[in-house]
């Protein structure tokens, strides 16, 4: 053994101050979020959707979609609402898909025959799924995206843990 000491060096990559305050190598997040998005480009609107032939009022709810069910902490998990340029398909709205498998394997949205379909390792591979999506994507999105998408895994992990027990 020499006698030696080898110096340690601890970095604080921390985001935030104790004081809540953003460290001043991530100010340019707090720059990038307040700054004004650009003007839409024009595009022409889209035709109104025709009516339903029946005059019927449309049911309660969708029997395709399931019903949800409450989480153990209350609400499901909600994404921020992004129009996109291109229709209904976005960065979200994505999310929105891939995150739907996994809150039925965790029994929180109900079938619509009834009953749930938990599975927590079909539940983990759809989490582990959208991790694959975060790293893949890393330096590529928006601010909103980059937090819808860390917060989303942050609330699928929190209750796989719960399940998990």
């Amino acid at each position: 053994m020499s006698s030696e000491s080898k110096e340690i060096k601890v970095t604080d990559k921390r985001m935030f101050t104790a004081e809540g305050e953003l460290r001043e190598e991530y100010r340019f997040l707090n720059e990038k979020a307040t700054e004004e998005p650009p003007p839409p480009a024009a595009r022409p609107e889209p035709p109104p959707a025709p009516e339903p032939p029946s005059a019927q009022p449309p049911p309660a709810s969708d029997p395709r979609r399931p019903a949800a069910a409450p989480e153990a902490s209350g609400a499901l998990l909600e994404l921020p609402v992004e129009p996109s340029p291109f229709g209904g398909a976005s960065f979200l709205a994505l999310l929105e898909m891939l995150a739907e498998p996994a809150l039925i394997y965790l029994g929180d949205i109900e079938l619509p025959e009834g009953g749930t379909a938990e599975n927590l390792e079909m539940a983990r591979l759809h989490i582990d799924l959208l991790e694959v999506l975060r790293q893949k994507t890393a330096g590529n999105l928006t601010v909103q995206e980059s937090t819808a998408l860390q917060d989303l895994l942050y609330q699928l992990r929190v209750r796989y843990v719960q399940k998990r027990g």
